[in-house]
């Protein structure tokens, strides 16, 4: 099945601690259902210090489950995606604009 939201897509956020925010996909994973939104679902992790790095508490984006996401269409307003044929190329659009994202 063709992937409705992917890495570099503005989306928001339909349910949990962080609903009604918009930010962009860094990753997906599509095996378990989930994606990191930057700026997003954000955890404090501890991270030990090495030679390289510098040990301390380091905020990280953690996954959100794709059905908590929706895709923003040019007005911001949350959309669904469908898929259309256009000159023998499946993209992707907006249900409710109609635009191609």
């Amino acid at each position: 099945m063709a992937a409705k939201l992917r890495k570099g897509d503005k989306v928001i956020v339909l349910a949990g601690k962080d609903k009604g925010k918009t930010g962009e996909i860094s990753s997906v994973d599509p095996k378990s259902g989930k994606a990191v939104v930057e700026g997003i679902n954000v955890a404090i992790r501890h991270v030990k210090q090495s030679q390289t790095t510098q040990g301390g508490r380091t905020p990280k984006a953690m996954p959100l489950d794709l059905s908590n996401l929706s895709a923003v269409d040019k007005n911001g307003k949350a959309t669904r995606v469908g898929f259309r044929m256009e000159d023998d190329k499946k993209v992707r659009f907006a249900k409710t604009t109609g635009d191609v994202l």
